[in-house]
Formats: C-alpha cells, structure tokens, sequence
C-alpha cells in the first residue's frame, strides 16, 4: 500500500482571499502573490473569470505554500477565533451550498506532522509525539477507504433519537462529501505549517510512518481527548451504541487501578467531589504546556473544575441553547451515566416543559454558551444557584493527552502508553 493523499476542508465563505508564496501553476499558468476568488451564481470567479472549479498545484512542495486569510478554529467552543493560516500542497476551490469551499490536498504523513504540531506543542516529548502519530494516523485511516491512493470519506449525518419526553443526539463525522476530513476540533486540528513544527514532531512521524492500531484485524477507531479526568469512558455513552472492545472502562493510572462503578449516582458524586490519583492529575506547567497549545492554555483547571449559574441564568442559556421553551428550569436529573460518571442522558424539568437530552456532547454544548468541558458533573442546588462541580476536558474516551504527556514524562515508550488507553490493541505497520 502507498501513502494516501487527504482531501482536507479548510473554510468556507463568499470571498476567499490568500496569498501564494512561491509558485503555483494553474494549468499550464504560473501564479505567485496575493489573490482573491469570489463566488456568484455564475460561478467561480478568479481574475474576471468564472470557474465550476480551481486547482493549483505548487511547482515544488516544498519551496511553495498558501497563506489563508481570516481562518476560523475552534469553531463553537470556548477558544473560538480567526487567524491567518499557511499551507503546503496543493488548493482547491469548489462550490457547496452557495459558498466556495477551500480544499487543501496533501500527502497523508504530512497531514499527520500538521495534525500533531496542531493538536498539542511541539515541544511535547518524543514518545508522546509518536504516540500521537499512531492514533492520529489510525483515527483517519479507520474513517476511510484507499482508492487508488486517494482516501474516499465516509460520510456520518448527526443521529437522533426524538419522542415527546427525549432528545438524545450524537455528533460524528458529519456529511464531509466533498472531502476526507475537516480542519478543526470536529475532526481533527490541522493548520498547515501554520503552527512552527519542530524535528522531533518530523521525526515522530517519520519513525512510526505507516504505523497503525489494530484490534483483531480491523484499524482501531483511534479516539482521544484532553482530559479523561481519572476515569476512560466507552465508545457507546458517546456516539452510536457499539462496543469496542480496545475503548473500555479502566483508570487513568498504574498504582491504583480500581475504578468505582461511576454509572451508580453516589460514587460519580464521591468520584467529581474528589481528587483521585491519575495520570492527567497534575498541575506541572511545563507538561501541560507540551500538550496545551496557548489558545488551550487558556483553560486553567479541566480536571476538576467548577460553574456557577442562578436561575435565571441558566433558564436563559438552556431555552436559548436548546431553541426549546422550557420556561422556569427548576431541575436537572441525572438519567443515565457511562463508565466514567459522565453524563449519557440528563432530564430538564422546566415550568412549561420536561424533557431529557443527550448524549455527552449535546449535554455539554446546551449547558454552555460554547461547550463545558466534560458532561462529567453533579449538580447541587443553593438557593438560587446551580452549581457544576465537573471533571476532565472532552469525552474522554480512547487516549488522554494530558495523561499520556505524563507518561512520556514517566519514561513510558509510545507502544507503552497506546497499550494503556487502547486496551488490546497492537501496533502493526500498513505502508
């Protein structure tokens, strides 16, 4: 098997503007500098011209890449922001829904150097790195199929589950048709070159180069997160009900490796309210910084964290959030947890309206003006106020990025730490 190239959806909008550093060639046509295309309903317009599509093509990939303007990241979570944005390959411009579309096409390992420099520091330690570039590698390669060298995505709408009493919604990959993946949080972080990338991220990548996860002869559905909080959640609590066997309940540590069963209402409590042992317990600067990039760092306490919201408050945000009246939110039950005590399904008793909603993401993305951190909380009531006592940052299923930071620290290799969150799984070589 060769490298596969990705098809990667960078932005979207009416005008596009960027510049190109070094040559590229459209058609037999060399263009370098700054650059505007546009669209209208005849099209593509670049030069006084319409197009149904462009393609450039740097002359080299290494001596030429594109700079994008006003790039969004982040899009709908608390860090959201624009900012200018480089990269190698070659560009892409079609029309989706009255909008042109910008595709960057790139090399599969190249990508993965992106991805990682993206995703944490680059100053993370090489074991993590390499790591990071196995399920980075593995997470991309389970979602496609290799035709003819150029990976075809798979395409996931948003699934529901509606009756009077429940909205149980979760998020996967989501209607890419026109492309592999996309380039931020939904998929996975990727800005180009934008990020500086250091040689040991080329080297991570280099030295695990075709490298995936494996369970039982299929590629391993690679996910992760920022911070499991203690405890790994299963595949099932946060997406489509299907187990995978190497996504399973286990404890973020080696010394104590008893979990509690975090589905019972009172050890999640006891669970959130403490402080247990863990891999991704700690508060040591220099190792959050090899995973937190300084938009990250940002969020100062992810594994136990507190919200506050009065009532009037948090009925705004839920009814506005939800686009449901629920009037007067007077509780939120607890329904059903997973294995890591994060919230599966959560009832809203509201004067006009009671209704339960999940899964994780859902909870988490109605409950905050962005996202809270994790859909691991309990709830207590005083006086007017609702306070979230929560712990980790993300859905915490598959490898913890800040655990295993913290284990690269401990001198654990890259199959070491994979083994650990990937429960089962073996490591095997494609290309």
């Amino acid at each position: 098997m060769k490298e596969p190239k990705v098809r990667v959806g960078i932005m979207s909008g009416q005008e596009i503007r960027f510049c190109f550093h070094g040559d590229y060639l459209f058609g037999e046509a060399c263009f370098t500098g700054e650059q505007l295309v546009t669209y209208s309903s005849e099209g593509i317009k670049w030069k006084d011209k319409y197009y149904s599509e462009l393609l450039f093509e740097p002359s080299g990939f290494t001596e030429s890449f594109f700079e994008l303007y006003e790039v969004s990241i982040g899009i709908g979570f608390h860090w959201e922001r624009r900012e200018n944005q480089s990269f190698q390959g070659a560009l892409k411009f079609i029309v989706e829904n009255g909008k042109l579309l910008v595709i960057n096409l790139v090399p599969l390992e190249t990508y993965l150097i992106s991805v990682i420099s993206s995703e944490m520091s680059a100053s993370a330690s090489l074991e993590l790195l390499k790591a990071h570039a196995v399920i980075s590698r593995s997470w991309l390669m389970n979602k496609l199929k290799s035709v003819n060298g150029v990976l075809v995505g798979k395409s996931e709408k948003p699934q529901f589950a509606i009756q009077d009493s429940q909205l149980i919604k979760w998020y996967d990959t989501d209607d890419h048709l026109l492309f592999d993946v996309c380039a931020d949080d939904h998929c996975q972080r990727y800005q180009g070159i934008t990020r500086a990338s250091r040689p040991t991220v080329t080297q991570a990548v280099t030295e695990t180069a075709g490298e995936v996860l494996m369970y039982e002869g299929e590629i391993c559905d690679a996910r992760f997160s920022k911070c499991c909080g203690g405890a790994f959640e299963e595949f099932q609590y946060c997406w489509e009900d299907k187990k995978h066997p190497y996504l399973s309940r286990q404890r973020d540590s080696k010394k104590c490796t008893e979990l509690p069963d975090l589905r019972l209402e009172t050890e999640a409590e006891k669970w959130i309210k403490s402080i247990p042992d863990s891999f991704c317990n700690t508060t040591d600067q220099r190792i959050l910084r090899q995973v937190l990039n300084n938009y990250d760092q940002e969020t100062i306490n992810f594994y136990r964290w507190k919200v506050v919201y009065t009532q009037d408050e948090l009925s705004e945000l839920i009814n506005r959030r939800s686009g449901i009246d629920f009037g007067t939110v007077e509780e939120l039950i607890p329904v059903e947890r997973g294995v890591s005590g994060r919230l599966v399904r959560l009832k809203i008793v509201g004067s006009k309206r009671t209704l339960t909603i999940g899964k994780e993401l859902e909870i988490r993305r109605i409950l905050s003006t962005s996202h809270l951190y994790s859909s691991a909380f309990v709830i207590e009531r005083k006086g007017d106020q609702f306070i979230f006592y929560g712990a980790g940052w993300g859905h915490g299923v598959g490898l913890c990025q800040i655990g295993a930071a913290v284990m690269g620290e401990q001198g654990y290799n890259y199959n070491e730490i994979l083994l650990h969150y990937y429960i089962g799984a073996m490591v095997n070589k494609l290309y």
